[in-house]
């Protein structure tokens, strides 16, 4: 009976731990982490090939800019519902679908020879895309065990945030070297390669068929206006003036009637297409304003500086490229340290530390003037990259991590929601405060001094004795004071800018004191999707 109970003592804990085959795991988590980086670096290759495609096109500079808004107004109704699809049709299903969508309508933007033809697939890419995006985070908080959560977080973290820092250089690139339109067909041979790997290898759940009945049209519908309704005036309000255009206004009404209503229907309908109830856990709550900041300090970052290196310092395309790559290698270099160290402490003690340094890095860039160099930059971009790697790794441990299993799929969709949301708020508020506050700078700047200046009258007599050999000196000179109080007055308002970056980044930080800790078990078994 002794012997009975030696033998048999050992073969406990392996009964008790469900076998994982690591092969199977990591070739299919590895198809769907290029598939999201795909998705995720679509939305910002275009963005230095614009004057390119709009050329090919025979587009205007207003409708060049829906190339980019026309992808991820559709975008944001496919995230929140993606969690929906996967529960019905199963994860594997749901991806190759979108991978096979995306590849078809990256096809045919890229072959369009119309402005409006290039719109309409290019809404459609961004929104059958949209789906390979949160199921990789479904996956990761699923499907692998509790000890290596950390590590797939550690790689959706890399890819979120350095897809949209390396899309422009690589457009660029593309564009000069090819032409526009292989910023469309380059998805291709990635794409049969996540083809391959997911169709083979990510068989991680089954769906369930039930689910299709009582579909709730009703939901979809008010979602789907709610979320295209704000994101178009997040990203379009600030080109036109906000709520003074008709079209702005309307839409931020049916945003407003809309979204009480989607949320009133989502409580009430037994289906419903997103499931609100992970809201009532304090850290998931606590986790999606954390994922809202990440998403306002990550994309808000990423478009200021290439922005000001270009309208100010006027960079090329390239030169941006070198100077923003300090972000994306500090976001490298962080990641490993970043797994390492959630496991050795409590997350929030990371996040409030990432946080507090990207604001600190934004900080620092609220000194910028039109004589940085690259050094100053990348100190700046350093601190920043750290900073969201670090709030961005913790921040996902802290809201997945205490859901129950048949919550995380839903959670996984609200949460790449709300960092997209956060991102395009952030835009909308960083747009409207560069145009507001070059405006009273420049004005502020005029009015300090005067023409009977002695220093002033000076200066302008100079000039105009430097343009004498134009037609106009007098009118030549004038130009360039104004050129030069212009240039100051946008890199004050940059200044601004970043400085309420850094106070946004700072108000997460203590947000982040909040949260429950959370303590992962060191030999929990893996829970299984369902």
């Amino acid at each position: 009976m002794t012997a009975t109970t030696l033998d048999t003592a050992p073969a406990a804990p392996p009964a008790a731990e469900p076998k994982v085959n690591w092969t199977i795991l990591l070739l299919g988590f590895a198809g769907m982490v290029i598939g999201q980086f795909m998705a995720i670096l679509d939305i910002q290759i275009v963005a230095s090939s614009l004057p390119q495609i709009q050329a090919g096109v025979g587009a205007s500079a207003d409708e060049i800019s829906w190339i980019q808004t026309a992808y991820l107004i559709p975008e944001v109704v496919m995230i929140p519902l993606s969690g929906y699809l996967s529960r019905l049709w199963g994860t594997q299903k749901v991806f190759l679908i979108s991978c096979a969508g995306f590849m078809l309508m990256s096809v045919a933007t890229g072959m369009s020879s119309s402005i409006e033809a290039m719109i309409f697939f290019r809404a459609l890419q961004g929104f059958v895309g949209g789906a390979m995006i949160p199921t990789v985070f479904a996956v990761a908080f699923t499907a692998f065990p509790p000890k290596q959560r950390i590590t797939a977080s550690v790689i959706m973290g890399l890819i979120v945030t350095l897809a949209p820092t390396v899309g422009p250089t690589l457009g660029g690139h593309l564009t000069e070297q090819l032409s526009w339109r292989w910023l469309f067909f380059i998805n291709v041979p990635p794409g049969m390669l996540v083809l391959f790997l997911v169709g083979r290898y990510a068989n991680f759940d089954k769906g369930d068929p039930s689910l299709a009945k009582g579909f709730d049209w009703w939901g979809l519908a008010l979602m789907a206006s709610f979320l295209m309704s704000l994101q178009f005036v997040l990203e379009e309000g600030s080109k036109n003036d906000w709520f003074a255009d008709d079209q702005i206004l309307l839409l931020a009404v049916v945003a407003a009637v809309t979204g009480p209503a989607f949320i009133w229907r989502t409580l009430t309908y037994y289906n419903p297409i997103v499931e609100l109830r992970a809201f009532k856990n304090r850290n998931f709550m606590v986790g999606v304003v954390m994922t809202f900041t990440v998403g306002a300090a990550l994309f808000g970052g990423t478009f200021l500086m290439p922005l000001f290196l270009g309208r100010v310092r006027g960079y090329s395309a390239a030169e941006v490229g070198t100077t923003m790559v300090v972000s994306g290698l500090a976001m490298f270099a962080t990641g490993p340290f970043a797994g390492r160290l959630v496991r050795a402490l409590d997350p929030r003690i990371l996040m409030f530390t990432g946080f507090m340094m990207c604001a600190w890095g934004m900080w620092d860039a609220h000194a910028i003037t039109s004589e940085w160099g690259f050094w100053q930059f990348a100190g700046v971009q350093a601190l920043r990259g750290v900073g969201v790697m670090l709030a961005m790794i913790a921040s996902q441990q802290v809201t997945m991590s205490t859901l129950p299993p048949h919550m995380v799929k839903n959670a996984s969709g609200l949460v790449n929601l709300f960092r997209n949301v956060g991102g395009a708020f952030g835009l909308a508020i960083l747009n409207t405060s560069l145009t507001t506050n070059t405006a009273r700078h420049m004005s502020d700047l005029t009015q300090a001094i005067p023409n009977t200046n002695i220093a002033m009258q000076g200066m302008m007599a100079g000039m105009q004795e430097r343009f004498s050999d134009s037609i106009d000196p007098a009118g030549a000179a004038m130009k360039a004071m104004y050129g030069m109080l212009q240039q100051q007055a946008t890199t004050l308002a940059f200044g601004d800018a970043f400085a309420m970056l850094a106070l946004g980044c700072a108000f997460a930080a203590f947000v982040t004191l909040l949260a429950k800790p959370v303590k992962t078990p060191a030999g929990a078994p893996p829970v299984e999707a369902h």
